[in-house]
């Protein structure tokens, strides 16, 4: 990995897997196959100047709670080929995976552990579901004093109204820096 002024940075990669993005999946999301040239390319770019690449994935109990307490089909179930990263974007070495059980990247998990240790102190999100997982991953790297970019061309909503309203969060209440992409 080189070093350079980007080894401070890491790109997020959330939930960009199988139950998401694959046609007919359960919790299908086209928008996220629309993006995946996009942040096939920005994965590149961070691993070829040196940010660390972590996939922020959805790993659920069979029996989740959530399941039934949000009116969610049973998706990226550990173990699970839904819950597998796409192929087009698939961790390489020197990538990092940080499994998650809720909507937060934060909430449980070893993210900021593995953050700390690299000394990480600004985060580029991308992924699905703008309204869910990376507005809450966002408020949560805020609050903990993260600078926080959000791209739009590398995340996907599940409709326009929540993909819009999310973003003005972002930007208007958290202060994430959101470069807009879209008309």
């Amino acid at each position: 990995m080189k070093t350079t002024a980007s080894g401070s940075r890491a790109l997020l990669v959330i939930d960009m897997l199988q139950d998401f993005v694959s046609p007919g999946a359960p919790l299908e999301v086209p928008e996220t196959r629309t993006i995946l040239p996009a942040l096939r390319r920005r994965i590149l770019r961070a691993r070829k100047d040196g940010e660390l690449v972590v996939y922020v994935c959805d790993s659920h109990r069979k029996n989740d709670p959530e399941f039934e307490r949000m009116g969610w089909p049973p998706h990226a179930v550990a173990g699970t080929h839904g819950a597998a990263v796409v192929a087009q974007i698939s961790p390489q070495p020197g990538d990092v995976v940080v499994d998650k059980q809720t909507y937060s990247g934060f909430y449980r998990t070893q993210l900021a552990s593995v953050l700390g240790r690299r000394r990480i102190r600004s985060l580029s999100l991308s992924g699905c579901v703008t309204n869910i997982c990376i507005l809450y991953t966002a408020a949560d790297a805020a609050m903990r004093g993260y600078n926080v970019t959000v791209d739009e061309a590398h995340v996907a909503g599940l409709d326009g109204k929540t993909h819009a309203f999310a973003l003005d969060q972002m930007e208007k209440i958290l202060g994430v820096r959101v470069i807009r992409r879209r008309a």
